[in-house]
């Protein structure tokens, strides 16, 4: 045998045969393997953290983005789209222009999908402020009951009197009967579409004069958000009025209680 071990039965220390090379080649050789060892560690783990940022690198390439709000369209854009073509914030400013056109002063307070249940407040000359929440849906897609409620309760969150709900498709049955319940007036795809082309600036796929039509949306987009920046100093919104003479100017939404006017800007 190499190793050659020999005992002293009786008494004695264990005694090993003497070594081809002394103390200091033994440390020698013993940093050596150490040094292979820790060598092979750090070989394993670099290879390791390879196999980790490829994995990371391939799931990044592999995830889809979220649309933001710069794919929005211009309102050109969508006053020339199909309903079923918009997404939920250009419908909802499609119906801010329209109902500007109507009189109204227009509130877009859904910016974002934050809505709580109401994407726009609309003002009559009146002054009275109805809550407006919009859906655009697909034809088989139906507005659920738990919208109607969620309306309910949060035009009162935006001091309105009325609420209407306007979809691109209808309402289920529990949904109609919950709004006549409540008197949620209500607008289903074929009663939208009436109205808009009787409007007549909504005209999905016909070509106008790109300039004329640039012109005229530019001029209605400064007038709502004129419209919108006007509040009276109590903090009420102003409403368009006309005086007995017909002269048209902005009154506080308020009155009698509170009667400050403004002149309107030419």
């Amino acid at each position: 045998m190499i190793n050659q071990t020999v005992y002293w039965l009786s008494s004695g220390p264990l005694q090993f045969p003497k070594l081809p090379f002394g103390p200091v080649g033994w440390m020698l050789a013993g940093v050596l393997v150490l040094s292979v060892i820790v060598s092979a560690v750090e070989q394993s783990t670099k290879g390791k953290k390879k196999r980790r940022k490829k994995r990371t690198s391939t799931t990044k390439k592999t995830t889809v983005p979220r649309s933001t709000s710069n794919d929005t369209k211009s309102d050109e854009a969508i006053l020339a789209s199909k309903l079923s073509g918009l997404s939920g914030a250009e419908f909802e400013r499609l119906l801010a222009l329209y109902f500007r056109d109507q009189g109204y002063m227009v509130h877009e307070v859904g910016v974002g999908g934050n809505d709580g249940g109401v994407d726009l407040v609309i003002i009559d000359k009146r002054g009275e402020k109805t809550a407006v929440q919009a859906k655009c849906y697909a034809d088989h897609n139906s507005v659920p009951v738990q919208t109607v409620r969620e309306l309910v309760a949060a035009k009162r969150n935006h001091d309105c009197i009325l609420s209407l709900l306007v979809t691109t498709s209808d309402l289920t049955g529990p949904a109609k009967k919950e709004a006549e319940q409540f008197k949620v007036d209500y607008w289903h795809g074929a009663l939208l579409e009436q109205k808009l082309r009787a409007w007549g600036k909504w005209q999905p796929g016909k070509k106008v004069p790109r300039q004329a039509a640039k012109t005229e949306i530019m001029k209605a987009s400064k007038e709502v958000a004129a419209a919108s920046a006007t509040i009276c100093k109590c903090g009420a919104p102003m409403v368009r009025r006309k005086s007995r003479q017909g002269e048209e100017f902005l009154g506080c939404s308020k009155f009698p209680n509170c009667r400050h006017t403004k002149a309107l800007q030419g």
